[in-house]
């Protein structure tokens, strides 16, 4: 599949346009080969069933699991990397920035704090489910754009409420 935009462009539709990459790649047309739409089907896959793209209800739920859920997006992300190879580059030039620049900001702080026992009064709790709705909004976006990446239908806001 040719795709007919710049990974530039790509992550100006997605919303991700405060992920940081060279300029020379950001600027390149993209060419997404099969491997790289089937490395985007199996994240895209995973992300749509985690609570990275899915409401985290504010009086149920568990910050730990939430935290270990969007933590798992870096060992299934190299194990899709692994398993695609360098056939998949064009995805790996998608996966890794988010990775690096969005997922891994948001797990270093609190895995520290959830070490340091902060996640246990509620104005902890609050921030941290705040922040993870932040999180939740940009890769919901990330979702989409593997979708369009992976040529399928975009299911990532299927049981969605409308007014959200």
């Amino acid at each position: 599949m040719k795709y007919e935009k710049t990974l530039g462009s790509l992550l100006h539709k997605f919303k991700l346009d405060n992920v940081r990459i060279n300029a020379v790649i950001l600027q390149a047309d993209l060419k997404f080969t099969t491997p790289d739409q089937d490395a985007a089907w199996d994240l895209y896959v995973e992300m749509l069933t985690r609570v990275v793209t899915q409401p985290l209800p504010p009086k149920s739920g568990d910050e730990k699991a939430a935290l270990n859920s969007v933590y798992t997006l870096f060992p299934t992300t190299r194990e899709i990397l692994r398993r695609h190879g360098r056939e998949a580059i064009q995805f790996t030039k998608v996966a890794v920035p988010i990775l690096n620049q969005v997922v891994r900001p948001f797990t270093s702080k609190w895995h520290a704090r959830l070490k340091d026992g902060a996640i246990c009064s509620e104005k902890d709790r609050a921030e941290f489910r705040s922040e993870l709705d932040s999180l939740a909004v940009c890769l919901r976006n990330y979702s989409k754009m593997l979708a369009e990446i992976a040529c399928v239908e975009d299911l990532t806001d299927l049981e969605r409420d409308e007014s959200e």
